[in-house]
């Protein structure tokens, strides 16, 4: 068994995807001199791997371990027999990053700049999510919903402020010192991106800097339960998307992935609305055009409205998240646009409230009328902590079909879940059942299971 197949039954083993016994079947079944592809295709032919996006993700993550030699001596193989492994399962097998954040005030500028941009590449690969710089506050990542703190002492006032604006553009750095608010985009090079958010707060600055996937993610790799209705959402030529969840959830991912498809699936102009870009799509069959509120825009609002004017066949929007911007967002969805965005609700019925209350009474009956003709779907979803590291995503998803556009035009959007459960046929699943079928394939612990599901009886299912 060759090095990369040895790393990709450790990393599988750990984040929960396969067994050890499985694996040492599996090697038998394809012989001494397969090679990662065989042995990975061999996986999910015999139904071993269902979740192909992170069978693909370890084995990228193999193929460059197995560059530097195999596993550590202490890991098992697919022929051993299960151990109590407990190393923390992180996908890249680099160390913790490390910073002297002791010698800020020694370094120039240059020398600075230069050791921050290497020290977030490193966490990059290491893992984690986010990184935080805060005047008064230990720095720290976050990896996997967890916490790791970088350094024993607080920044100083003076250190914030300088981790925080020594990667600015001179003119970038006099709006955030005019504003004190700043949201950009990062691009330290072609694979390391990230979504950053500047402020000041009682003890200075403070900066949060969100990774963004290198690779634009394929459908297929999210681990969406039902693929098919939200494939079906994006053969529309009209009508309105939701991509729905808390802050965290993935949606900037599923966002991207959803154009991603359309980019190479139809050939149409993609109009998108950010703030700011974070994913960069190139332009495959569809004519792509990417615009950030700030440097390319004014508004979410004044975008919609230029947009309408400039030909568009699709448009995604950041983020809906006021009354002028809904209400452009509908009428270009009712005009013959697909329109996609996304908010920050929690399910399909909230969602729906959100979406139809930010409106006068006045104008109530008439909205809800264009949104039960001019809604799709909705995509609700969040990421929760597996049992053996890493996330697992959690969807709810809500198809508009006449019962759905029936309870919207009457304002009864209380009997959604009553029409989800009868849906199921059309692909729709309510978080609820999502999260308790995730907990009975033991991909996350009863803890988590019973603080994502609100209903009484399937908590109760739940024993401890």
């Amino acid at each position: 068994m060759n090095n990369a197949i040895r790393w990709l039954v450790k990393l599988g083993v750990e984040q929960g995807l396969f067994s050890h016994e499985k694996c040492a079947r599996t090697a038998a079944a394809v012989g001494p001199n397969a090679d990662l592809m065989e042995f990975a295709q061999r996986l999910i032919d015999d139904g071993i791997v269902e979740d192909i996006g992170s069978l693909e993700t370890i084995g990228d993550a193999a193929m460059k371990n197995a560059a530097h030699g195999p596993p550590p001596e202490d890991a098992p193989t697919a022929t051993s027999a299960p151990s109590a492994y407990t190393t923390p399962p992180f996908l890249s097998q680099g160390p913790l990053p490390e910073f002297d954040f002791t010698r800020i005030a020694a370094l120039a500028d240059t020398d600075l700049a230069f050791q921050l941009s290497d020290f977030m590449r490193a966490t990059a690969r290491y893992g984690a999510s986010d990184l935080h710089l805060s005047a008064g506050a230990l720095p720290f990542l976050r990896k996997n919903r967890e916490l790791m703190t970088l350094s024993e002492q607080p920044l100083s006032t003076d250190d914030a402020l300088r981790l925080n604006t020594v990667l600015l553009a001179p003119h970038q750095r006099q709006l955030f010192l005019d504003r004190h608010d700043y949201d950009y985009a990062l691009a330290l090079d072609t694979d390391n991106r990230y979504r950053v958010n500047l402020m000041f707060h009682k003890d200075g600055a403070a900066g949060a800097y969100r990774m963004v996937p290198a690779k634009i993610p394929r459908l297929s790799e999210l681990g969406l339960r039902n693929l098919k209705p939200i494939q079906k959402f994006l053969t529309y030529h009209n009508g309105l998307i939701l991509v729905t969840g808390p802050v965290g959830a993935g949606k900037t991912t599923t966002l991207a992935a959803l154009v991603a498809e359309l980019n190479e699936t139809r050939d149409d102009h993609i109009i998108t609305v950010e703030d700011p870009i974070e994913i960069v799509q190139p332009a495959r069959r569809c004519n792509v055009t990417q615009r950030e509120v700030g440097p390319h825009t004014k508004s979410f609002a004044s975008a919609l409205k230029g947009a309408l004017r400039e030909d568009p066949d699709v448009i995604v929007i950041g983020e809906l998240r006021d009354l002028e911007t809904i209400e452009m967002a509908i009428t270009a969805a009712e005009t013959g646009h697909l329109v996609i965005g996304t908010m920050h609700t929690s399910d399909a019925a909230t969602t729906l409230n959100r979406l139809l209350d930010v409106f006068p009474s006045a104008q109530q009956s008439q909205i809800r009328a264009s949104v039960a003709e001019s809604l799709r779907g909705i995509i609700c979803q969040r990421l929760l902590p597996k049992t053996k590291g890493g996330l697992a995503l959690a969807v709810e998803i809500l198809v508009a079909n006449p019962a759905v556009a029936n309870l919207i035009r009457e304002g009864k959007t209380q009997g959604l879940r009553n029409t989800m459960e009868t849906g199921v046929r059309e692909g729709m699943c309510l978080m609820d059942g999502v999260v308790f079928e995730l907990w009975q394939r033991h991909k996350i612990s009863a803890d988590t299971a019973r603080a994502n599901i609100t209903t009484r009886m399937i908590r109760a299912r739940i024993t401890g």
